[in-house]
């Protein structure tokens, strides 16, 4: 089970750069001046999950960070589709949704406390 813990755990970090690089894909197609959203945006979000809903989140209790992932997700998803990626912005949507789902189980929530 610990194997594929760090798998579940390792999707759960690729689902946030996805997030990340959505909000850079929003900020290029979208925004204006390009460069500066490209870069601000990323860093908003990185900076919220890291306050809130990183796993040592020092702002994290009492349902903030879930409230966090849902925002963060979510609006990754919103900008996707607003730039015109629906596919993508529903692989994300759906992707989030499932390997977060999956990270909740004890035992994967167990191993990811050892870190």
């Amino acid at each position: 089970m610990t194997g594929f813990a760090w798998v579940v755990l390792g999707l759960v970090f690729l689902d946030e750069l996805a997030a990340m690089a959505a909000y850079g894909v929003w900020g290029w197609q979208v925004a204006d001046p390009r460069l500066l959203w490209v870069v601000v945006l990323p860093l908003a979000a990185m900076t919220a999950w890291w306050l809130f809903a990183s796993p040592k989140a020092r702002y994290g209790e009492r349902g903030r960070r879930e409230v966090v992932k849902v925002l963060v997700f979510g609006l990754a998803s919103l900008a996707l589709w607003d730039a015109g990626h629906h596919g993508w912005a529903l692989a994300l949507l759906v992707f989030s949704v499932v390997v977060n789902a999956v990270a909740l189980h004890p035992r994967i929530s167990e191993v990811a406390a050892q870190t």
